[in-house]
């Protein structure tokens, strides 16, 4: 059993320095804490209004001092601030598997934060997928740790390369949204630290992230903003984070627990009533009244904003920040130093400063350029997955027949509910989409065949919808005529997700009958899935083809329509497995999911997405890493040698690296892409560890008949678990085997190394 290395990434070089020469970064922030007030100080530490009133979060400035105010903007997938590019899910962009197309993503919406006047993004989302079921799914990469932290690497370095400050979120165990302000994730180390940490170490050590969000929930009874093992113990001292802890939006539910335990700084920092207040007539009107003793305008603020909450609500949201007169009091009397809260605006401080804001060193941005309307595509087509595809059904040859048939088959599905909702400037729905891509010939109809299913959203009205009687509702029979009269059929259906609230796995509405009832008698039948995650899919064998392309952003049409006249190859790959069924996935009791008593017990350990799959010898209706091409793929000469690679940073025994090649030829007759998977297997344990576990992937293009050999290195960690009993990462000697192929059930290739 060999204990593998920690590096020491830590550079102290902007935090120690104690030179305090004039004009260093480090002395100019020493000197203006030194000036700062008390009363400053705190200023510092709490959000504000925004003037602009387009931030999400605001940081006033100190204009005594030259501090400049800090702007944070939503923006998992777009500038929520203003009109801007919406670009698909992230889960999208994760089905691609293209960290370069993930850079590529980051440098641009780095751009459009800055052309709105923004100063760091609250994105990405590193939470993993452990629950299908959970309504920000589409927020997030994938069920896999390394898949996560690859994509979040490459996304998180092109959003800092931008001129940006990223953000990595939810730290930690967020994982579901039912629940999510008090639920405690009952969960091991182990656990923690194969399966839920690996992204948020990675972007801190390879990347040096400028902020990490603490969010809502418990993690093992203790709230993630005062979770000092997290936020201290491992964030800082472990990985060496070197920048601040921000609050979601009113998590913090005390003051000393937080302060001490390395929260930096409170957001919003102010009630909900104040936060909507500017801009708001109704608030206006409060505001216009005398402050009665009988009724202060605070409380009547406070009794109008309570309707606007979700069935799910937070907490504190009618609450002053707990970073304001609560810490304060605790300086004055005592029970907290003032040396803390200064340490808390350096860090902030620091930041500002490695991005240019006291210099106004911030590069210029650009905001919804076609160029990025072209990323925004290129990123939608990548991540289309083609889950089914029975004779050859896809690429249609442009001339056919169509019924386009769905509720929303004529409206773009821009995204899901909560903060990532973005409002573009334009925006192609899939029948415009295919309407203008359609050859001489070629003709489409379209039929919704069920009512509107609606879109969720955290900003819908409480009150009912009031139905219109005198509207003709559309019918399922009028949808099955015109699949009749066509040579194929393409339904496209959605599902409800969006923050605060889970959602179900079955398509909203009627629209598991309406594909069952459309399959029956057309011809051919395509399904395409606008869906933030895994769906059950009880009509699978009875249609031809099945396209999953997620929220796909304001380029839905175009995109699709480019898949499905094979412009582009569908060359998505799940990064999260389909089951059959609720019952199949891993957190399938009660107790597990959504938790009981407020404790959400995590006791499938590591065994998250497809690793429990293959451990329960489950047979999964998609499994993870699957995606089908409209060409062919071969592979063959797999080899695997293990190097030594000299000692590891703290002297111990040397770091191994195994390096795999292969060799990929696309044997089919039309150009394509494809992504290939290493998996590792521990062929004996001492502990018991997943049948096989991603170590590497790469996603290349082929020519028809061309090939390429592949050379993808294998990190110690891969080879590793985590021993909870010595508190450190180990190897263990002996067999380990290398599978590789197009997906965790489709292995071409295998081979095995000693280590």
């Amino acid at each position: 059993m060999t204990p593998t290395s920690t590096p020491d990434d830590t550079d102290d070089t902007d935090v120690a320095d104690d030179s305090h020469d004039e004009g260093s970064t480090p002395a100019r922030i020493e000197t203006l804490l030194e000036e700062l007030t008390l009363e400053e100080k705190l200023s510092l530490v709490r959000g504000a209004y925004d003037p602009a009133g387009n931030a999400t979060g605001y940081v006033p400035p100190v204009e005594r001092l030259d501090i400049p105010s800090l702007s944070l903007v939503d923006g998992p997938m777009g500038i929520r601030a203003v009109p801007s590019t919406a670009f698909p899910a992230s889960i999208s962009l994760a089905a691609s598997w293209d960290t370069d197309l993930a850079a590529e993503f980051g440098e641009t919406i780095a751009a459009e934060a800055r052309a709105a006047d923004q100063d760091a993004l609250l994105a990405p989302g590193f939470n993993i997928v452990r629950v299908p079921q959970c309504g920000r799914a589409f927020e997030y990469y994938s069920e896999d740790p390394y898949l996560t932290s690859r994509l979040a690497v490459a996304a998180v370095e092109g959003i800092q390369a931008g001129g940006v400050m990223a953000t990595a979120k939810h730290y930690l165990a967020n994982n579901q949204e039912a629940d999510r302000h008090h639920v405690s994730a009952e969960v091991s180390e182990r656990a923690l630290r194969e399966i839920y940490l690996p992204a948020f170490e990675a972007a801190v050590r390879e990347t040096e992230v400028s902020s990490v969000m603490a969010s809502y929930n418990r993690i093992n009874g203790t709230y993630a903003t005062a979770h000092r093992w997290l936020l201290t113990e491992v964030l800082r001292e472990e990985w060496g984070f070197e920048g601040f802890v921000v609050s979601d939006w009113w998590a913090t539910n005390e003051c000393a627990g937080p302060a001490e335990a390395g929260l930096d700084l409170d957001m919003p920092g102010m009630p909900l009533y104040e936060w909507q207040e500017h801009g708001s007539a109704l608030f206006d009107a409060i505001d216009a009244l005398p402050d009665a003793p009988w009724m202060p305008k605070r409380e009547l603020a406070e009794v109008v904003t309570r309707p606007w909450q979700p069935p799910n609500p937070n907490p504190n949201v009618l609450k002053d920040s707990f970073f304001g007169e609560p810490l304060r009091e605790a300086i004055d009397e005592g029970r907290l130093e003032e040396s803390l809260l200064e340490e808390k605006i350096r860090r902030l401080l620091r930041e500002m400063a490695r991005f240019g804001l006291f210099d106004g060193d911030q590069p210029a941005g650009e905001l919804d350029t076609p160029a990025h309307h072209d990323l925004a595509r290129r990123i939608a087509e990548r991540g289309t997955v083609l889950l089914r595809n029975e004779n050859e059904t896809l690429p249609l040859a442009g001339d056919e027949r169509i019924a386009l048939i769905g509720p929303h088959a004529d409206e773009p599905k821009v995204g899901g509910g909560g903060s990532s909702e973005v409002d573009p400037t334009r925006a192609t729905s899939p029948f415009d989409g295919l309407s203008d891509r359609l050859d001489a010939g070629g003709s489409i109809t379209l039929a919704h065949g069920l009512p509107p299913v609606g879109d969720a959203s955290m900003h819908d009205s409480l009150l009912p919808e009031i139905p219109t009687p005198w509207v003709e509702e559309p019918r399922i029979e009028e949808a099955m005529a015109a699949a009749r009269d066509a040579d194929v059929a393409v339904v496209v259906v959605r599902d409800l997700a969006t923050e605060g609230d889970d959602r179900d796995l079955a398509l909203p509405g009627a629209q598991d009958e309406l594909i069952a009832a459309v399959s029956a008698v057309a011809e051919r039948t395509v399904v395409v899935l606008n869906t933030a995650g895994a769906v059950e899919m009880p009509w699978f064998e009875s249609v031809d083809a099945v396209l999953e392309t997620w929220y796909p952003g304001q380029e839905d049409g175009h995109a699709l329509a480019s898949v499905l006249f094979g412009d582009a190859d569908p060359s998505g790959r799940l990064p999260v497995t389909v089951g059959a069924r609720a019952a199949d996935y891993p957190a399938s009791s009660e107790a597990q999911y959504p938790g009981i008593g407020g404790r959400a017990e995590y006791s499938e350990g590591v065994f998250v997405g497809y690793r429990h799959f293959d451990e329960a010898e489950i047979e999964p209706l998609f499994p993870f890493g699957h995606g089908l091409s409209y060409t062919e793929f071969a592979y063959r000469d797999l080899s695997v040698s293990l190097e030594e690679t000299g000692d590891s940073s703290d002297g111990d025994e040397p770091t191994a690296l195994a390096t795999v090649e292969v060799t990929v030829e696309n044997v089919g007759e039309r150009p394509g892409r494809e992504v290939v998977q290493v998996y590792l297997r521990d062929v004996e344990s001492s502990v018991p560890r997943p049948p096989k576990e991603l170590a590497a992937f790469e996603a290349l293009s082929l020519e028809a008949g061309e090939s390429r050999t592949l050379s993808l290195s294998l990190t110690e960690r891969a080879f590793a678990f985590f021993d909870e009993d010595d508190g450190e990462w180990v190897v263990e000697d002996g067999a380990f085997e290398v599978l590789v192929g197009r997906s965790s059930r489709d292995v071409r290739e295998r081979a095995s190394l000693e280590y």
